[in-house]
């Protein structure tokens, strides 16, 4: 989102990791030791799984469905397998946080590229990112189902998934969109931080220069049906409060909001009501909390509202740069502007982002909160985390508050992984043809 295994840590015991994977909501099946005279979790192994942060996260599986990493991909020519090199995720820093899979978001910036372009843009980054399994396939591993990330845990792969960040990228086509799902997506955000033709954003909710539908148009209706249909997870981060409603009354499966937080905390109108929590509860989807300053923080927040004008001044005169030049502003450039802003005000507080999942808990419950960290996507994470290899930092944060291992294995990737298989047990499933059919 624009917004404008080392041994260390990331290793673990392969008897501790089944002993207590296996408690997590029958999620998964038992795995092979890797010793085979280890039949069991001595009582002391029990407890470390059960009471030390470090261990329940390194027994849990870990997704984040939100990351900006692409953009890097297709516009840097950078690899995921790659040093860092600034960026807040890649393979190491994953593997060291114990993060196990992660949705890509294919994010195509509606300021960069003309409407009639979002398509080429967005197969692009398809592109790219798949490119990135093809170039490590001992270590990465596309999934497009729940099976495939515990299988790709398994195997000791990282598990590459994608989502589509704003509905733009589809032109108005219900084709592009099934197309996008063969191609391996496996949600889509029906909006950006602009509405489309066919959905309000919360992020030009209240321009009047922007033509809105009052929520989902007729159109916008058919597209969360046949997202229901291919069994694609309905994103509702970045959409109007009535697009939210809207959804709510047409999906039959469960949502998701792939990088949100509470706006009970942060008044950012892309922030979730308890009302609108409440509602994906009751859905039986899944809110992961959104890692970015402006999210979590309302000093933080209001500060960056400050700094609007002359932040947009400096973008425009970048973009003025590169149009001389008949090309669009790579993200890369862009990004640089963001965080020298975001830098004259400082890192927002570790405990603000805990308290957002806290208020997420407590209102929509246990079973329905996620991560969606939006790494890569925003300019500054909040005090703490500066990669993928912090992560850890937040179970031990939660337990620290009296949240437990159970607890924790939900949060951190059990309750998406619920939704995931929920959203695609209610997709339409295609005729069984009895041999000597359709000859």
């Amino acid at each position: 989102m624009r917004t404008f295994r080392d041994t260390q840590v990331g290793e673990k015991p392969r008897l501790m990791r089944v002993a207590t994977l296996a408690a997590c909501c029958a999620l998964l099946s038992a795995a092979p030791f890797s010793n085979a005279q280890a039949t069991r979790p001595s009582h002391k192994e029990k407890m470390s799984a059960t009471q030390n942060p470090l261990a329940v996260q390194n027994s849990s599986i870990v997704i984040d469905t939100h990351a900006d990493t692409p953009q890097r991909f297709a516009d840097e020519h950078w690899n995921f397998t790659d040093p860092l090199n600034g960026g807040m995720l890649n393979y190491d820093s994953a593997k060291k946080g114990n993060l196990d899979a992660q949705f890509f978001s294919i994010w195509v910036d509606p300021n960069q590229y003309p409407a009639n372009a979002s398509a080429r843009r967005t197969l692009e980054l398809i592109d790219a990112t798949l490119e990135q399994v093809r170039k490590a396939p001992d270590k990465l591993a596309l999934c497009v189902n729940a099976d495939q990330i515990l299988a790709a845990h398994r195997q000791g792969k990282f598990a590459v998934l994608m989502g589509i960040e704003g509905g733009h990228s589809i032109e108005n086509s219900l084709g592009l969109l099934r197309d996008y799902y063969r191609l391996g997506v496996r949600y889509m955000t029906l909006t950006w931080s602009n509405t489309n033709d066919w959905a309000d954003s919360s992020g030009d909710i209240d321009d009047p220069r922007v033509k809105h539908h009052n929520g989902l148009t007729p159109f916008g209706k058919q597209v969360v049906q046949e997202m229901n249909r291919l069994g694609m997870m309905v994103d509702i981060s970045h959409v109007a409060d009535k697009t939210f409603w809207d959804v709510m009354e047409t999906t039959q499966a469960p949502v998701i909001a792939s990088h949100s937080s509470a706006r009970a905390l942060t008044s950012a109108p892309r922030n979730m009501t308890d009302d609108m929590l409440r509602a994906v509860a009751k859905n039986n989807g899944v809110v992961m909390v959104n890692f970015f300053p402006a999210f979590i923080d309302e000093h933080w927040r209001q500060a960056w509202n400050a700094q609007r004008p002359e932040r947009q001044k400096a973008q425009q005169q970048l973009a003025a740069e590169y149009k001389a030049k008949g090309l669009p502003v790579p993200y890369e450039a862009s990004d640089k502007i963001d965080r020298e802003f975001a830098a004259k005000i400082g890192r927002a507080p570790f405990n603000s982002l805990i308290d957002h999942f806290d208020h997420v808990i407590k209102v929509a419950g246990i079973d329905h909160v996620g991560i969606g960290t939006d790494f890569d996507g925003i300019p500054v994470p909040p005090e703490g985390i500066d990669s993928a290899a912090d992560l850890p930092k937040v179970t031990k944060a939660l337990m620290a508050r009296g949240y437990t291992a159970e607890d924790m294995h939900k949060l951190l990737g059990g309750n998406l992984l619920r939704v995931f298989r929920a959203v695609q047990a209610a997709q339409e499933k295609p005729p069984v043809i009895a041999p000597g059919q359709g000859q």
